[in-house]
This record gives structure tokens, C-alpha cells and sequence, in this order.
């Protein structure tokens, strides 16, 4: 007579189930990794830009967001956006329009994410954080536009990465006063009042209203680097 399964085989055959499922999970990670690699080997130098996906075309970051692109794009560098809507696609715009590439690390969400046609590149990623890598790996810096908690995460891991050693120090620029300012005045009335930060952390990011200042202060952080000399992101002479 054939017998039925006991509880401990049920266990074990639903174990082994969820092993096979995770194993190629995993190939599928490093086949988001091993593409990004290859498609983005060739993009530097490049910036990666942060913001809110639910600014429409009328709005003034929107707007701020596709004439900094516009700027870093002529200027030499390629932008990396998150590749959909709002400020994402602003910058893909900005960039298309421009003499550099624009690329879109694009991520399948339930709401709220879909591609933007203003790609030069585009990559398309399950896992935020094969994503989050490719934002920071090639960047030769950040900016960071008004948005909502995926900026504010994508934000607090860049700073994390440089704070800590694990990534390269690189210009991380917060564009529109009006939004960050009251945030950054907790980090330093709270933050570094209870010694969660140090005083010094505060100087790894910079804030501003004018676009004309992100291309400059991208320049002029690099040694070497003389800004009446130099006006094109090819001319760097240091390893980006």
C-alpha cells in the first residue's frame, strides 16, 4: 500500500523546493551584475542623479533637473538616472539632448516606475541593490534633486558608502534649497549634537540653487583640475 508522506519528508521536499528557487535566484543576481558591468564599463566619466518620480514636465525640479543634465551632458559627462518618470526622466532628457550619453538604471516596480524614451543606455534591474550598485560604481558624482523616500534611501547609501571608506569620496550635490534645507539643519542640530555623525561628516555634501555651480564644483573638486582651463569632462587627467 503506498503510504503518505510523513510531516518531516513534507518539510524536507518544501526545504528543498525553496533551495532550487534561491540557487537561481542567484544567477539571476549576478546576470544583473555581469550586464551592468558590460554595458556601463564605457560611460565615464558620469554622473547619477536622484529624484522624485512624480514631478510632471510643468514642475520647476522637473524643469531644473533637465537643464542641469543638459549642462553635465555638454560638458562631458554622462548621466545616470533611475530611467523612469519625474525628475529620472528630466535628466535622461537633458542628457539625450546634450553631447554625452544618457542612461536609464530602470527597476520593475508595481506603480509608479515605467521607462522614460530619453535613453541612450538602458538597463532593466529586479533587485534594488544590483541597481544601487551601478548608481554608485561609475559615478564621478552625485546629485541629488528633491524627492521621496527612494531618493532620501538612495541618498543615505551614498553618504554611508564615502563615510565609511567603502566607496571613493566624490562631490555629492543636493540641488534646491527650499527642500533639503530643513533636513540638513536636523543632521547638524541633532545629528551631530548626539554624535551620530561627526561635524566633519556634514562637509562630504554641498547644497545649491544654481545648475551652473553642480558642473563647476564637479570640476574644481578633482586635483589638478584648473576651471579656466579646463571645460570639458574628456580633459580630466585624473583616473575617474
Amino acid at each position: 500500500m503506498r503510504q503518505l508522506p510523513t510531516n518531516n519528508q513534507m518539510r524536507a521536499d518544501a526545504r528543498d523546493r525553496a533551495l532550487t528557487r534561491d540557487s537561481w535566484k542567484i544567477f539571476q543576481i549576478m546576470s544583473e551584475f555581469v550586464d551592468g558591468f558590460q554595458e556601463l564599463a564605457d560611460i565615464s566619466p558620469s554622473v547619477s542623479i536622484f529624484g522624485s518620480a512624480r514631478f510632471k514636465p510643468d514642475n520647476p525640479w522637473y524643469v531644473a533637473s533637465e537643464e542641469i543634465s543638459r549642462l553635465l551632458s555638454d560638458s562631458g559627462f554622462a548621466v545616470v538616472s533611475g530611467g523612469g518618470p519625474g525628475v529620472m526622466e528630466a535628466a535622461n532628457k537633458g542628457a539625450f539632448a546634450g553631447k554625452s550619453a544618457s542612461v536609464g538604471l530602470n527597476i520593475k516596480l508595481p506603480h509608479e516606475q515605467s521607462g522614460n524614451p530619453f535613453q541612450d543606455v538602458s538597463l532593466n534591474f529586479k533587485y534594488f541593490f544590483a541597481r544601487k550598485v551601478m548608481f554608485v560604481k561609475y559615478a564621478s558624482a552625485y546629485v541629488v534633486m528633491p524627492g521621496g523616500f527612494g531618493t532620501l534611501d538612495e541618498m543615505a547609501e551614498v553618504l554611508t558608502l564615502v563615510q565609511t571608506g567603502k566607496s571613493r569620496r566624490v562631490p555629492v550635490i543636493l540641488y534646491g534649497t527650499s527642500f533639503w534645507e530643513g533636513l540638513l539643519e536636523w543632521f547638524e542640530k541633532v545629528m551631530v549634537t548626539e554624535g551620530t555623525i561627526g561635524a566633519n561628516d556634514m562637509e562630504l555634501i554641498q547644497l545649491t540653487d544654481d545648475p551652473q555651480f553642480i558642473v563647476d564644483t564637479i570640476f574644481d573638486f578633482y586635483e589638478g583640475i584648473d576651471p579656466e582651463r579646463i571645460t570639458d569632462a574628456s580633459q580630466l587627467t585624473v583616473d575617474l
